[in-house]
């Protein structure tokens, strides 16, 4: 069994705070790229983007190397948003030959059940490294159900509930209940 899960959605549902609370009960996480990338962008006094193309490159660059790490780890790992989702970027704006997608999409499994959290407008905030409005949080959530399903994913949609809700709901679709 691949033991690589994805977490993914749209900006602003949840996905690091659900990621934290997994963190709490003994499980790695591999963190998302983009906020990080951004972070240090600003604490440089740059822009917090590139063009679009570079900022998916960067963000495709580590999350590589996250997916590599986790090889040397034999237990779970849940991913904040996985390879797919820079391929998806980068797809957008035709950044890769479809051909080369493809061949990353084949590299770098994930187990074949990916957890999808949908936007949840009572907690989504931007900030300043959330910049998209909640109607483009709603358009990366669809985005990332088609883009999925498309590459052979299974997408399971998280419920809005409170956190440690969340986190048994998805300890319990990989078959760890109460842990």
């Amino acid at each position: 069994m691949n033991r690589r899960f994805v977490v993914t959605g749209g900006p602003g549902g949840g996905k690091s705070t659900l990621l934290d609370a997994l963190a709490e009960r003994g499980y790695r996480i591999a963190p998302e790229a983009a906020r990080r990338l951004i972070k240090e962008r600003l604490a440089a006094g740059l822009s917090p983007r590139p063009d679009p193309v570079s900022f998916a490159r960067a963000i495709l660059d580590s999350d590589m190397q996250q997916y590599s790490a986790a090889t040397d780890h034999d237990g779970i790992t849940f991913f904040d948003r996985g390879v797919l989702d820079a391929l998806y970027m980068l797809d957008l704006e035709s950044g890769l030959w479809r051909d080369e997608i493809a061949r990353l999409v084949q590299t770098f499994p994930y187990n074949d059940t990916v957890f999808l959290l949908p936007p949840w407008e009572a907690i989504y905030a931007m900030d300043s490294e959330r910049d998209q409005t909640s109607e483009e949080s709603v358009a990366v959530f669809e985005g990332m159900k088609r883009w999925y399903a498309r590459w052979g994913y299974q997408t399971v949609e998280v419920p809005r509930a409170g956190v440690a809700a969340r986190a048994s709901f998805i300890l319990e679709a990989i078959g760890h209940p109460g842990v």
